[in-house]
């Protein structure tokens, strides 16, 4: 683990903070750390950036730690450990559907930098216009059109982001890769979208996490018994039409069934 100088803060909107750390992490779309802050907590988060020398955690203000985390100034100290977890696809030569819900728009921003100029529709949603993250930065990036949504209507289409998908994906015939990243729900509804169409997607599958490593067991999915911080948290169609759990109900840290 390394104790990190927090280099640069961010407010995204008024729920969600980047903070940026002088690092080079080495990490791939998709995949996370575990943030400590000690005699608080220890919780996994997303990469939204990493260019090498600097990378970024969008991180959404809930619990004990992350209100201590927001708290935090300039040059404050966390422990960082990581990276770690299975990554996205990066293949230039496909069109990529990105469907993000909420601050699941971290780890998409980051693949979207990474594609090296391939096709990329950038689906964002959230209840409101204050829960969407990233519409300059993303505008920025090069074939990428952004599509926005929101449950009152108050910025984009007035819905759920995922109406948007079948439209898109019936628009070309170009090999076509749907990601996703957000509330579990939605994720879901997604992959039901693409089982129908039957177009390959790849699913970030959020579970509580203690260790990251696989050593817990605390982020085992039923029925497979795999961990989602070693197989996951990114699987792609085919594995995760096999959890049984996905879309149902997920644990909290007492291990008890807490239904979606």
């Amino acid at each position: 683990m390394n104790f990190l100088k927090i280099s640069k803060i961010e407010q995204e909107n008024p729920f969600v903070k980047t903070f940026y750390f002088n690092f080079n992490l080495g990490s791939k779309p998709g995949q996370f750390v575990m943030l400590w802050i000690p005699g608080i907590d220890q919780k996994p988060f997303s990469i939204s950036s990493d260019d090498g020398q600097t990378f970024g955690l969008t991180i959404f203000k809930r619990g004990p730690l992350t209100n201590k985390l927001f708290e935090m100034n300039i040059g404050d100290r966390v422990g960082i450990s990581g990276p770690y977890g299975t990554a996205f696809t990066v293949d230039q030569n496909l069109h990529y559907i990105m469907v993000a819900g909420g601050y699941g728009a971290a780890p998409l921003s980051l693949l979207a930098q990474r594609t090296n100029g391939a096709k990329i529709d950038f689906l964002a949603g959230g209840r409101t216009k204050d829960n969407l993250l990233f519409e300059e930065k993303l505008s920025k990036i090069p074939n990428l059109i952004l599509h926005l949504a929101t449950d009152d209507g108050s910025r984009g289409h007035k819905g759920y982001v995922t109406d948007l998908i079948p439209s898109i994906i019936s628009a070309d015939s170009c090999q076509k890769l749907v990601v996703t990243c957000g509330p579990e729900l939605m994720q879901k509804k997604v992959l039901d979208i693409c089982n129908e169409y039957n177009v390959d997607c790849e699913v970030s599958i959020e579970r509580y996490m203690k260790c990251g490593v696989g050593i817990c067991g605390q982020c085992v999915v039923d029925d497979l018994g795999i961990c989602m911080c070693k197989e996951g948290p990114v699987v792609n169609r085919e594995l995760a039409n096999k959890i049984f759990e996905f879309g149902k109900y997920h644990r909290d840290k007492s291990g008890a069934v807490v239904s979606f």
